[in-house]
């Protein structure tokens, strides 16, 4: 199926504008790389020319989603989701999350014959298993049944390709992710007065994400928490010694980056890791586990240290040099990964004859 780089407009010849439509359930005020890509997403598509129409949760009453206060799930979001689709007229659909805003949306295209593409961003099965203990089979059932349905399930790497693939996904595509260069960049280290090596932890502060292990390492210098989470609190009272400064953005997160020594990656579950292209754009290099996410990013490529030994990871990674860190994070470009996410995309196509269930 060929995607939608951008069709031609039948008269003039040349290639046109697309009216895209996002739904996500991940939007601001969270601070994750998920909102992080499908914001910068967006910028990317305006500024290619095309139309933008986001269906977030500001739009919606909310409430708290348990045991993740700070994510505001709509409540009851289909008549208005109605309303949106309506009036909009998208050339193409995309479904970011599997929130009841990305189940509204879904239903909507199903009952219409829509077309729509998907994105799988989280492990949602496998946070769900660390925190209730809901069997991951369970979970990857509703995903299969949330995705297969779409035109194209994008996937920010080969390795989540072919696993979701053994997991029985279909039309799976690559979109892989970028970064802003200008922004995280090699800068000054004296705005940090702390010991070092300073040994920077960036994401959400939560059980899925790892971060205990990472604490509880024995390392010399500073352990630096930059976000926030569910675990926040608990985390401070047992590390007092580790520094703790709630969530950062812009400018200043980008100051914190470059002033640290080592970037720690301690979770196990990621898909991707948009957090450690930051970090080496920003000169700084990686320890992680040798797990999707960093695997995929990083490689064989000598710009940090993958280790089952975390700590031992950290001792490597703070002989690396940061220039070969940020020298590699310079192939990755927004521009290339938005051309990618367009080229995944697909048109609407009502099949009048039949209306899907949902």
């Amino acid at each position: 199926m060929r995607g939608l780089t951008a069709p031609l407009d039948p008269q003039l010849g040349q290639e046109r504008p697309l009216r895209i439509l996002i739904a996500t359930d991940a939007w601001t005020p969270q601070v994750n790389g998920v909102v992080r890509t499908l914001e910068t997403l967006r910028s990317e598509l305006l500024r290619m020319g095309h139309d933008v129409r986001m269906i977030t949760p500001e739009l919606f009453s909310t409430v708290p989603m348990p045991t993740y206060p700070e994510i505001k799930l709509a409540i009851f979001p289909g008549s208005k989701v109605r309303r949106i689709m309506n009036a909009y007229g998208a050339d193409t659909v995309h479904i970011a999350t599997e929130g009841p805003i990305g189940l509204a949306v879904r239903r909507y295209c199903r009952l219409r014959g829509i077309r729509f593409t998907t994105s799988f961003h989280t492990r949602f099965p496998e946070y769900v298993h660390a925190r209730f203990g809901v069997p991951t089979s369970w979970s990857y059932a509703a995903l299969r049944w949330f995705h297969n349905p779409s035109s194209a399930v994008m996937v920010a790497t080969h390795s989540l390709k072919d696993e979701l693939h053994a997991r029985g996904f279909f039309n799976l595509r690559l979109w892989s992710r970028g970064v802003d260069v200008e922004l995280f960049k090699p800068r000054p280290k004296d705005c940090l007065d702390l010991p070092r090596p300073i040994w920077l932890y960036v994401g959400r502060v939560a059980v899925e994400k790892n971060v205990e292990s990472f604490l509880a390492l024995d390392l010399p210098g500073t352990k630096l928490i930059i976000g926030d989470g569910p675990m926040l609190t608990e985390l401070k009272v047992k590390f007092p010694a580790a520094h703790f400064t709630g969530p950062k953005f812009g400018e200043e997160l980008a100051r914190y980056y470059s002033a640290s020594d080592v970037f720690v990656f301690p979770s196990k579950t990621d898909t991707f890791g948009l957090v450690i292209l930051e970090a080496l754009a920003s000169g700084i290099p990686v320890a992680a586990y040798p797990v999707q996410g960093p695997l995929d990013v990083i490689g064989e490529a000598p710009v940090g240290a993958l280790d089952e030994d975390l700590a031992r990871a950290c001792a490597r990674a703070l002989t690396v040099s940061g220039a070969d860190a940020r020298e590699f994070a310079m192939n990755f470009s927004w521009e290339a990964c938005t051309r990618q996410f367009l080229s995944n995309l697909s048109p609407q196509r009502p099949e009048a004859a039949t209306v899907p269930g949902p």
